[in-house]
Order: structure tokens, then sequence, then C-alpha cells
């Protein structure tokens, strides 16, 4: 994200680059920088004449630069944004000569999604070297929670860190996802009041009450009524909560406890830094470690890894995943 907020800075204070290449499997970031080089470098009486849009799938490499060697009409600046650059792959060799001798005048932005180009080729370099080139990389997990709250303070609006966490369980590490819900939300609440689970559950239809990190919570204290009131309600709602996520998240939580009982030191910092949690939920962990010894997270980690195996028809025929989730927080919490 460093490389964004560079680019984006750069921008803001209008310096151009003759080039810019936004490629890499997180599509969000190189929309972010296209679209504002797109809304803000010309005015709108500039862009009639000197801003154009090609996609890669209609056009040819010899007609980008056909258009990327004009001069701008009244204006400093010509813009010309090539959007699903990545099916120009073959053709981006013939970039080499420009890229070295760009036109001054005109901004050049390929949007090259979901994939980078051969580092081992010539044009790669020469794109690193004299172009602006980012390579957009998915957000680790951890990082996501920062990126929510992040956003949200950039649209003018607080939220509650369990209300974070509902939408990064939910949505996972889609930038692209969240950024829309996060739009959405920004349409019916006001900026008066901190978006909280609740207002999570009514406009975005995720359960305050009953997901992965309830059950995670309910686990960590061995509250055996919710922990099977929560699987129960999963059974009910199996599309919005699927067996492999949940799989995930309690795997996740016991390394998290592992991790923890590795500290010589159980203060809320050092905590909150081994677990990769957001301090708010620091006292979660500490209380679930204590409830866990670390042989006990050893055993959790095990019996979660025959559930997944069991899960995908291994050692047994048909299993259900009520059942067998049933079956783990069973063992799970036992003593």
């Amino acid at each position: 994200m460093s490389d964004v907020t560079n680019i984006l800075a750069s921008l803001k204070q209008k310096k151009y680059a003759p080039v810019y290449f936004l490629c890499g499997s997180e599509p969000y970031f190189i929309d972010q920088v296209s679209d504002y080089i797109e809304d803000n470098v010309l005015d709108e009486g500039e862009k009639g004449f000197n801003q154009m849009v090609i996609y890669g799938k209609e056009a040819t490499m010899e007609e980008v630069l056909e258009n990327a060697k004009r001069f701008p009409m009244m204006s400093d600046y010509q813009v010309i944004i090539v959007k699903e650059a990545q099916h120009l792959v073959k053709q981006l060799a013939k970039l080499e000569s420009y890229i070295e001798q760009p036109q001054p005048t005109t901004i050049l932005v390929f949007a090259y999604k979901y994939k980078t180009p051969d580092g081992r080729s010539k044009i790669t370099k020469l794109l690193k070297k004299h172009a602006v080139y980012m390579e957009s990389k998915p957000l680790y997990e951890n990082k996501v929670p920062a990126f929510v709250t992040g956003r949200l303070k950039e649209m003018g609006y607080q939220i509650d860190p369990n209300a974070t966490r509902m939408l990064v369980e939910f949505l996972g590490n889609d930038l692209g996802k969240i950024n829309n819900e996060l739009s959405k939300l920004a349409l019916v609440h006001s900026k008066e009041q901190p978006i909280t689970p609740q207002v999570i559950e009514d406009n975005i239809g995720i359960s305050k009450d009953y997901n992965n990190f309830e059950l995670r919570k309910a686990l960590g204290v061995r509250d055996v009524v919710k922990v099977h009131r929560i699987i129960n309600y999963f059974a009910e709602n199996p599309k919005e909560n699927p067996f492999v996520l949940t799989t995930a998240q309690l795997y996740s939580f016991f390394v998290q406890l592992l991790k923890v009982h590795t500290l010589k030191d159980m203060n809320p910092q050092a905590v909150a830094k081994a677990a990769g949690v957001n301090p708010f939920f620091v006292q979660e962990i500490i209380t679930a470690a204590k409830n866990y010894p670390m042989k006990y997270c050893s055993r959790a980690i095990k019996v979660i890894r025959d559930m997944d195996v069991k899960s995908k028809g291994v050692g047994t025929h048909q299993a259900d995943p009520t059942d067998l989730l049933k079956e783990a927080m069973v063992n799970i919490m036992s003593k």
C-alpha cells in the first residue's frame, strides 16, 4: 500500500510521470490510481479532446502508441488510459522504444490486472527503470481491518472494532467488495454515529451474534451452550457461513493461542503483537489462552485438521459438516 500512497501523493501535488504501469493480483489499488488520474489530471473542458480510454482486448499496441505520440490540444497534457492491458501481454515488447523516449506531454496509464509481466523480460526491466511501476498485491488478512478503518476515516466515519471484525470475516480480503459495501453504508448511515455490529447486521445482512468470531469467543470461554447454538445457526444458513471458512478461522484461532503461549511476558501489547489482533481483543485472547494450555491448543489443531480431512471424504462417507463441527467442538472443549 505504500506504493499506492506515494503515487497518489505525487499525483495530488501534480507531479506527473509519462508512463504508469499498474499491475498485480489486487485490482483495487490499480483502480485507485487509474481512477484518480482519469478523474483529476484534466479538467472537464480539457477531457473532450485530450483524454482517451482504450481497452486492451479491443486494441493493438500500435494503436496505443500512435495515440500516445500525439500532442495535446489546448492543454498541458493528454491522458491515455489502457484498461484490460493484460490482454496486450504478447505485444508488450513493442513498448520498449517508447518507454526509453516517451512523449513528455502524454500521461500513459496501463491497468494490467490480475497478473504481472515476466520480470526477466527487457520491457519489464525498462518499465521498472523509466516508468512508475506498481505491483498491486492482496493484503494479508491481518492488514485488512486497518484498511477498513482507514477507508472509513477518509469517508468521515468511525467504526466499532467488532463491526470491523464482522466485515473482514464476511468479505475476506476482497478490497473491491469491501469498498463497495462501505460505500453502501455511507449512503444510509450518519457520520455522527459510529458504525456498530447492529448497523452491519441491519444493512449488510451479517449476524452480529452468530458468526465465526462469536464462535471463537464462545469457544475461548468454554461456553458450550453458545458454541452449539452458533453451530446450529450455521447449519440453517450454510451459504452465509461456509464450513471451509469456519475451519480456517478455528485453525487460525488456536495457532494464535500457541503463539501467545510462547511469550515470556503476557502484557497486552506483546499479546496483541504475537496474536496479530487489535488491542481491543487482547483480553479475549488472554482468557482463551488460560482456558487452553499449550498441549490443549496442539490437540485442538489436530482435531481441526482431522475434521477438515473428514469433510473432504477421507476416511468417512458423506460426512455432514454440522456433525463434524459439533464433534470437533466436543473434543476440543473436553478436558
